[in-house]
């Protein structure tokens, strides 16, 4: 498989063939097919300075006539290469920085093979000296094709382009308001994590991230390293899914937030776009509605102005920061049971054949090299590459080694997940994080609130806070404020926050938001 790939990347990208090109031996190839395609490639790239791309199809029908190839070699390279090759390249679906670091590996595991193999056979012909000096001739690869870039070659262009293009795109999308606030951050080769006091939704927050991304047709690895078992992340992913509870408790009528604007709740707006004709608390300030309104208010005045309407349909409604909560009554008839949970994994999963692997571990035994060695094996089995990697969640994650000090084992744990993010393809990868105690007392969470050590902050490309008070006001509506704590692109403020609605009872943690 990883033979294939290198030759249909070498078909499709110059970049590929040039930052390989000081690796590049045909040797290394075990299949003869794959060598005799890739003399083919480099003739071409030596010649022309550039891949074959669809040009491979000429070269294959002239060698035909000068090589005088064998037929069933010749059947197979234009039956099963050839369309693979035509379909890669204009689907374009190379996954480059991936593909270098595989091609690397691969190359480096041949070399040693081949090496070993003349060792072995010199010792066969019982030649000691030859052996010896073989062994002591040994140069390993060690030329890093990813890190050096002469910025006088042209190639340089393609990796601008590529760096204000192909790794600026996010990865996982979100809409309006929320999207503005981290959209730019969930790009290739990110490393996010959330930060919050216990119990404040970082699960769910991570598998809206994560479905969301599968949606969004990403390839998503979600690795629970204790803090569920299999079972229970099956029925997270099923209520999330369905949209309702499999406890009756929390079924029944019940109200869930929506966004409106403090202006249309105190009835100042004269727009003609409004669409509703008077407001529901007129002998309240905007400082009150904004910030202080209660879950009973709400209620109170759904229940006695039932005709009432949200808006937020002006501009200014998004520039001025007028958004607030209203409430609507919804009504869940019955839990969620067995069949429509399978139903819904059908429905989101195999029916679209969208790619999520669930690896589900006992607490503190999952470490940063068992998920490289579990990627490895989906990449062998499957040829699975996650574009997004969850981990849910990084502090109980296990540490490697016999460091003593919790503190610095934490460190290599965020060091670990950070190599995790540079290297396969440079994936997102996105955990979570517990604050400090004293969080619990905090309106909103600063870099102060870390736990166990700062040097978490070093190593995440982005971390954003979860927010709610102390005294569960915003709790009970169902409002969460997520705050830049770290942003390693871009100017931000800890201040500066974006207001989520959301509704867990239903799996929710993300129904609509505001400034």
């Amino acid at each position: 498989m990883i033979e294939r790939q290198i030759i249909i990347g070498a078909v499709v990208s110059t970049e590929y063939l040039t930052q390989i090109r000081d690796l590049w031996n045909i040797g290394y190839f075990e299949s003869v097919t794959a060598k005799r395609l890739a003399r083919w490639i480099w003739q071409y790239y030596s010649t022309y300075n550039k891949a074959p791309g669809k040009h491979i199809e000429t070269i294959f029908y002239d060698k035909i006539k000068t090589e005088k190839l064998n037929p069933t070699v010749a059947d197979e390279i234009e039956n099963e290469i050839l369309p693979s090759l035509s379909k890669q390249y204009e689907e374009n679906d190379i996954n480059l920085d991936y593909l270098i670091g595989a091609t690397k590996k691969y190359f480096t595991e041949r070399k040693l093979t081949l090496h070993k193999d003349s060792i072995e056979a010199a010792l066969s012909k019982n030649d000691l000296i030859l052996a010896e000096q073989l062994a002591s001739e040994y140069k390993p690869l060690s030329v890093n094709p990813t890190s050096t870039l002469t910025l006088s070659d042209p190639i340089t262009l393609d990796r601008v382009d590529k760096a204000f293009n192909t790794d600026s795109i996010p990865l996982i999308t979100y809409p309006s308001t929320l999207g503005d606030f981290w959209n730019d951050q969930l790009v290739r080769g990110g490393f996010i994590s959330l930060l919050a006091s216990e119990k404040r939704g970082k699960s769910w927050w991570l598998l809206d991230l994560a479905l969301r991304a599968c949606r969004q047709k990403q390839k998503v690895a979600f690795f629970q390293a204790g803090d569920m078992s299999e079972s229970a992340q099956l029925k997270r992913i099923c209520i999330y899914l369905s949209q309702k509870s499999n406890m009756e408790r929390y079924c029944g009528k019940m109200y869930e937030p929506i966004c409106d604007c403090v202006l249309n709740q105190i009835n100042s707006c004269k727009k003609e776009e409004r669409t509703c004709g008077f407001g529901i608390f007129p002998d309240k300030t905007f400082v009150e509605v904004k910030y202080d309104i209660s879950k009973d208010s709400l209620v109170s005045a759904y229940e006695k102005e039932p005709d009432y309407e949200p808006c937020t349909c002006c501009d200014e409604y998004k520039s001025r920061k007028l958004g607030t909560p209203w409430i609507k009554e919804i009504e869940i008839k019955t839990p969620l049971y067995v069949d429509e949970a399978k139903r819904m994994i059908t429905d989101f999963f195999i029916k679209y054949g969208r790619q999520f692997k669930l690896s589900t571990h006992p607490i503190h035994t999952l470490t940063v090299k068992d998920m490289n060695a579990i990627l490895d094996i989906w990449e062998r089995q499957d040829g699975f590459i996650p574009d997004v990697i969850i981990v849910d969640y990084a502090d109980i994650l296990a540490p490697e080694g016999s460091d003593k000090d919790f503190r610095h084992s934490q460190n290599k744990i965020w060091m670990g997940l950070r190599n995790l993010s540079q290297t396969r393809g440079l994936p997102l990868v996105i955990t979570a994080t517990q604050a400090d105690a004293a969080s619990y007392e905090k309106n909103s969470l600063k870099m102060i609130n870390f736990s166990e050590d700062k040097r978490k902050y070093s190593h995440v490309t982005f971390m954003a806070g979860l927010n709610q008070d102390p005294k569960d006001r915003e709790k009970k509506i169902g409002i969460m404020r997520l705050n830049a704590i770290v942003a390693r692109e871009g100017e931000f403020y800890t201040s500066h926050e974006v207001t989520v609605l959301q509704n867990l009872r239903r799996g929710r943690p993300f129904i609509g938001a505001y400034w």
